[in-house]
């Protein structure tokens, strides 16, 4: 009876979705209000009901894999993965969200009775389960009942500063024990922000937080107070002297670094347009990459990748090695950008087998996948496939679910220059007013004779020659210029076909 019953619930949830989808706007303001009240119950309610399904499905998992002998610390493996794909977030977000739904419908029963009828927001009830997360569960029973006429009373932050003081009330040497506990957790994290900008985010201790930060502001004021500002407010020299202090630089501009920032060629030392990515964090318009390039006070290194001429995506190599490393490992970095996975935004930490080793799975460009650790070992559990292309990835959930997530290019094809033309790495910024031309002193694998001579660099063939680099000129600026070698190993069939690849758009027959 119950399996009859499945899919005429789903269907009735479809058309509710479709009717809200559908529904005309109000026709007064009191309409108005009365339905953003009624469709704010009706997301408490379906976020509780998600909670629900959540949790039973952590146990049906559970039950079966017991019933099929699976050791009991390896059941439900995987479980918040499968839960994050499900509702189109992260591994990461999944696995919280699983122990959200055990920790509501579990430990605090008013809390979602409150969520489901509708008189609290999954907001409210995220920050009960939060701040009383670290409580015993008979302790967790208490505070919940106690609470229960105070939560559709007060806003989010009060309704979490007198959670905290109860349960801290509740159970004082657990409170303690949990404040200890933080201070492991204490970390330094980055993240985008909008503008080209970043978050850089130190977790610390209250008391070492406070005085890094009185620090800077202290000698924030004392340079404006001196007339060094130079224009800048207060703000920004906190924020300036952070970086040179973290990094020892004289100046926030001196960054010593080797740029991963991918662009086009005709972007970085022309008037081009495309944006320029930075692997893990984002797009910066080109202009702003060009800029960062030339006014940067440290030593810049800039290295060309292949791009297909079609649809600008990186070109193949194989490997005979079991691991991905060197340039490979960062081909498919810059590829990913981030954790492969559908909706998970984790830095990549693996780059992996699609195909595992194990089972035949080649070392090379088609079966290669940037991922996140935990998605990583997620994939080895029982159940779990991933199908891989360079320009997809599909990942197979043990109920049979399938998710697809599409490979972008790292850019479109670049206009300025001939697909497979190489710029060896330079050791100083170009000058972006004037295109440059490819210096001709490098020694490389070399297409056939024919009128005009071509030579291309391939990195992973090719070895360092020790000693001072020749220099060349780029639009008034000498540029440093690195000399490499081709190695003798012979080409593989992938390595053929590149070259014959470049010979042909090159315009030789």
């Amino acid at each position: 009876m119950e399996a009859a019953q499945v899919p005429d619930v789903l269907t009735e949830i479809r058309r509710w979705r479709t009717r809200l989808s559908e529904l005309p706007p109000a026709t007064t303001e009191e309409e108005t209000i009365d339905r953003i009240t009624a469709l704010e119950e009706l997301t408490a309610a379906g976020a509780a009901a998600q909670a629900r399904e959540t949790l039973t499905f952590d146990m049906l998992r559970r039950n079966r894999e017991a019933e099929d002998g699976v050791a009991s610390k390896k059941q439900g493996l995987g479980v918040g993965a499968e839960v994050g794909l499900a509702r189109k977030v992260s591994r990461y977000r999944g696995d919280g969200l699983l122990k959200f739904s055990r920790t509501l419908l579990m430990d605090l029963p008013h809390t979602y009775a409150a969520m489901k009828g509708g008189d609290i927001s999954e907001e409210k009830a995220r920050v009960v389960a939060k701040e009383s997360d670290w409580l015993p569960r008979e302790k967790k029973h208490e505070l919940d009942e106690r609470m229960a006429e105070r939560l559709p009373e007060v806003g989010v932050r009060r309704l979490g500063n007198e959670v905290r003081a109860l349960a801290q009330k509740l159970d004082q040497k657990a409170a303690v024990d949990h404040l200890e506990r933080c201070v492991e957790e204490r970390a330094v994290t980055v993240r985008p922000a909008p503008g080209n900008m970043a978050y850089l985010t130190a977790l610390l201790p209250m008391p070492q937080a406070v005085a890094a930060y009185t620090n800077l502001q202290k000698s924030a004021q004392s340079l404006i107070a001196t007339g060094e500002a130079d224009g800048r407010t207060q703000s920004q020299i906190t924020a300036d002297l952070l970086v040179e202090r973290l990094t020892g630089q004289e100046t926030t501009a001196a960054v010593p670094t080797e740029i991963h920032l991918i662009m086009q060629a005709s972007s970085l030392f022309g008037p081009g347009d495309e944006p320029a990515w930075f692997p893990g964090a984002g797009p910066i318009p080109a202009q702003s990459a060009r800029d960062f390039v030339v006014e940067n006070d440290a030593a810049m290194f800039i290295r060309r990748l292949y791009t297909r001429p079609e649809d600008g995506q990186l070109v193949r190599m194989d490997s005979r090695r079991r691991e991905f490393s060197g340039l490979l490992r960062r081909m498919v970095t810059f590829r990913d950008d981030v954790c492969r996975s559908p909706w998970c935004e984790a830095p990549i930490k693996h780059a992996d087998h699609a195909d595992s080793f194990a089972s035949g799975g080649e070392t090379d460009w088609d079966n290669s996948s940037g991922l996140c650790a935990a998605c990583n070992y997620a994939k080895e559990l029982t159940g779990w496939r991933h199908k891989a292309t360079p320009d997809a990835l599909e990942v197979i959930t043990p109920t049979g679910h399938h998710y697809r997530t599409r490979t972008k290019p790292i850019s479109g094809p670049d206009p300025g220059l001939v697909h497979g033309e190489v710029v060896a790495e330079t050791t100083a910024p170009p000058d972006n007013r004037t295109a440059a031309s490819p210096p001709d002193n490098r020694t490389a694998a070399s297409l056939p004779e024919a009128d005009t001579s071509i030579q291309v660099l391939l990195p992973w063939l090719a070895k360092r020659r020790r000693g001072q680099p020749s220099t060349v000129d780029v639009g008034g600026t000498a540029i440093g210029i690195d000399i490499f070698d081709a190695d003798d190993e012979t080409l593989s069939p992938i390595e053929e076909l590149l070259l014959t690849g470049i010979q042909a758009h090159a315009g030789f027959r």
